[in-house]
């Protein structure tokens, strides 16, 4: 069984366990000045329509008496690590998505510590006792059921979904719960009349696939229960990728850019911390319409250089770019190929000098993104799109 464990209004709630006084009341992380943009916000701000990426102007129009907090990157991201080092206690096989979010694979931990749901509560405990903060937890025998599953019951919350009651806790459920359909998915979904889960599960699969492609037929298998994906550590998976679907569609090629250095960096961050070399980068580009498309370009040395990953997922782009037009509606960089072994043959008119700075240039960035947190240190390039989802 799968567990997806989502903490609760990460830094808001930090916020609030730290200063008492802020208990109750509606909490905004960031989004101070004119143009600030709000970084977090607690379920008492949340019920005024207050959310992430939203300006701080518009929040404070909305809740006039919130209590704005400025962030403290280095403090939430030493709280995530305590939150990661009780994960590690129950199962080795961990697969964060961000500083308070991941799916744990306990099926190899039971006879320690019990049923899949003893050991959710007992890391719930943990989490509480130790850290002082709440957390949800969703568990299913699939990772998008066990996610959906922690976020139905937020916060502070629990739910278990049995192998056997998939189908029926999936059916009547909006379909914008299933990965990959924001507003304009939903949108288009309705207008076949697909409304629930259980709508597009008795769907006839060639239409979906007619109608959307690949994404259809995803959509289709995801709402049939059928979804092979694993719970795989960093340090012993085949692929590492990063990608973002946007609110709203995007055509601005600077903003672009700026994604894929954002994504270029954080794949590269994982790759040097789990000790893996890429022999591939290929770019994720959805449209508007939803075609997906894909391109790789692989190497025959391994890297794992920032720099490296960037200027080929950038040259992607603008391979992608120049075959189908924007607008698109998300983005995506995963390194394939991945081994531990770093050999290279030298190139007898190669400037070697430039490898050994770009990699004494990335040890620096991970040393001090470790201790102070993922978005404290940035390339130039991903400055617009950190202060845009901050």
């Amino acid at each position: 069984m799968i567990l997806h464990i989502d903490m609760d209004a990460f830094y808001a709630s930090i916020e609030q366990r730290d200063c008492p006084e802020l208990r109750g009341k509606p909490v905004i992380v960031g989004g101070g000045s004119k143009r600030g943009v709000v970084a977090a916000a607690s379920y008492e701000a949340r019920r005024y329509g207050i959310h992430s990426a939203m300006s701080g102007k518009r929040a404070a129009e909305l809740c006039p008496h919130a209590v704005f907090v400025k962030s403290r990157l280095e403090h939430y991201a030493k709280v995530g690590h305590q939150v990661r080092d009780i994960f590690h206690q129950f199962t080795p096989v961990v697969q964060p998505l961000s500083l308070d979010e991941a799916f744990l694979d306990v099926s190899g931990t039971t006879r320690l510590f019990g049923t899949p749901a003893d050991i959710g509560r007992a890391i719930k405990e943990s989490i509480k006792k130790e850290i002082g903060l709440n957390s949800s937890v969703g568990i299913a025998p699939l990772k998008f059921v066990a996610k959906i599953a922690s976020d139905l019951d937020k916060p502070d919350g629990f739910l278990e979904v049995a192998e056997s009651h998939v189908l029926s806790f999936l059916d009547p459920l909006c379909v914008s719960r299933l990965w990959g359909v924001g507003k304009v998915g939903n949108t288009k979904l309705a207008s076949l009349q697909l409304k629930t889960i259980g709508d597009i599960r008795r769907y006839d699969r060639k239409a979906m696939n007619e109608k959307f492609g690949n994404w259809g037929d995803h959509l289709w298998k995801l709402a049939n229960g059928i979804d092979p994906r694993k719970v795989i550590p960093d340090r012993v998976a085949k692929q590492i990728s990063h990608e973002r679907t946007f609110h709203d569609d995007m055509d601005d090629y600077n903003s672009m850019r700026a994604v894929i250095s954002h994504l270029s960096e954080q794949v590269a961050r994982r790759l040097r911390r789990n000790r893996r070399f890429a022999k591939s980068v290929s770019v994720k580009y959805r449209c508007s319409d939803f075609r997906t498309f894909a391109q790789t370009h692989s190497f025959h040395d391994p890297i794992q250089s920032t720099d490296q990953i960037f200027q080929t997922a950038l040259d992607l782009l603008d391979e992608l770019i120049e075959k189908h037009a924007p607008p698109i509606r998300l983005l995506g960089v995963s390194l394939g190929n991945l081994t531990h072994n770093s050999t290279r043959q030298l190139e007898l008119f190669t400037e070697q000098s430039d490898q050994t700075q770009q990699s004494a240039l990335d040890d620096v960035v991970d040393a001090v993104s470790d201790r102070l947190g993922g978005s404290s240190v940035y390339r130039a390039s991903s400055h617009s799109w950190i202060k845009r989802k901050q």
